[in-house]
């Protein structure tokens, strides 16, 4: 991987870890946001809680070289569950608890990253990589 990849590849992934991990907080402890999403959907609270320490799980693995590909394969799926369900089920925005949209950016943030981190990492993708 080239210089410039690598960069780029370490800037995603500390801004894709760095909104899962700073999310991760509304989530454990209940915040009226997160309280507020899962219980639209008919999870709360295992449904909260289980996508924090999935998310957890992505973000370490997302900053540790030999498991980047993992992370971003997690983090990708997970927030695609998020995304869709604001496309679905939520609204891009959530008056009720005061956001204008900024947790859907978010979303999208992380799940571009996330995308970008397994196009630059996709020879390392287990079963597709060498197809790719």
């Amino acid at each position: 991987m080239s210089k410039t990849a690598n960069l780029v590849s370490w800037a995603l992934q500390a801004i894709a870890a760095i909104i899962l991990l700073q999310t991760l907080f509304f989530k454990f402890t209940g915040a009226s946001e997160s309280v507020y999403i899962f219980e639209s959907l008919g999870v709360e609270p295992w449904g909260r809680i289980g996508t924090g320490v999935v998310e957890l799980i992505a973000a370490v693995l997302l900053l540790i070289p030999r498991t980047t590909v993992y992370g971003a394969g997690i983090a990708f799926f997970v927030i695609s569950g998020a995304i869709l369900s604001h496309l679905v089920y939520l609204g891009i925005t959530l008056p009720s608890v005061n956001d204008k949209g900024e947790l859907f950016a978010l979303a999208v943030a992380t799940f571009a990253c996330a995308a970008g981190v397994l196009i630059i990492h996709r020879r390392e993708i287990p079963l597709l990589g060498t197809r790719l």
